[in-house]
């Protein structure tokens, strides 16, 4: 399954999709009773492994003691039972940056890669590349970057979420913000330049422009 980005971009930008927000049928794992020290997050009788964790998600943690209480990125699955986790980073190669210490810990990960697959491809399809076009020459591992198309994903996915939630109660704000991401979204997406090497020379030879979709051929 493809997708351009993933739940920490999606933290970055609305913490609370992850909190009172989040879509309980895709919670992955829950429990309680685990602990923290720096950034090793353990909970025995988990299984993350199995759950499907993966790093790029996120975990909810709230303490009994109440020195916990958010949404922090998962860098990485280091066993059935610990990841490691960090207070979100900029970018993935700053250093991790560890909560506050606890314990009698409530845990929560939940998703929203099902809205990111949906999304890519539907991007795919929309730049004329393969998985969402099938019978493209040009598939996803001939772009160049897809940093472009992430921001695009990012603000789709969330788009998505509010209208989903914008359905199920009678919150205006809801739909309205449904409304704002949609707006970003497709700015975002005529704003989009995808270089593809179809030589695998790391060289250019193809362009898919987001508000005039062409080839061009060097």
């Amino acid at each position: 399954m493809i997708t351009f980005s993933n739940d920490v971009d999606i933290l970055k930008c609305e913490p609370v999709l992850f909190g009172e927000l989040h879509m309980a049928s895709q919670v992955r794992a829950s429990g309680t009773g685990a602990t923290l020290g720096g950034t090793t997050l353990t909970a025995g009788g988990a299984d993350f492994i199995a759950a499907g964790v993966e790093a790029g998600g996120v975990i909810y943690l709230r303490s009994a003691g109440g020195s916990l209480d958010g949404a922090y990125e998962i860098v990485s699955v280091d066993s059935a039972t610990e990841l490691t986790i960090s207070v979100v980073r900029a970018e993935v190669a700053d250093p991790v940056i560890a909560p506050p210490t606890a314990d009698d810990i409530s845990y929560r990960l939940s998703t929203f890669g099902p809205q990111a697959v949906d999304v890519a491809f539907q991007l795919t399809g929309y730049f004329g590349i393969r998985p969402g076009n099938a019978t493209s020459e040009i598939g996803v591992e001939d772009l160049l970057d897809t940093e472009e198309l992430r921001r695009v994903s990012v603000l789709a996915v969330i788009s998505g979420v509010y209208r989903n939630w914008s359905t199920q109660t009678d919150g205006e704000s809801f739909w309205r913000k449904s409304l704002l991401y949609q707006q970003l979204f497709e700015k975002a997406r005529q704003r989009c330049h995808l270089t593809v090497d179809l030589g695998a020379d790391g060289v250019a030879n193809v362009t898919r422009v987001g508000d005039a979709i062409r080839l061009i051929r060097d």
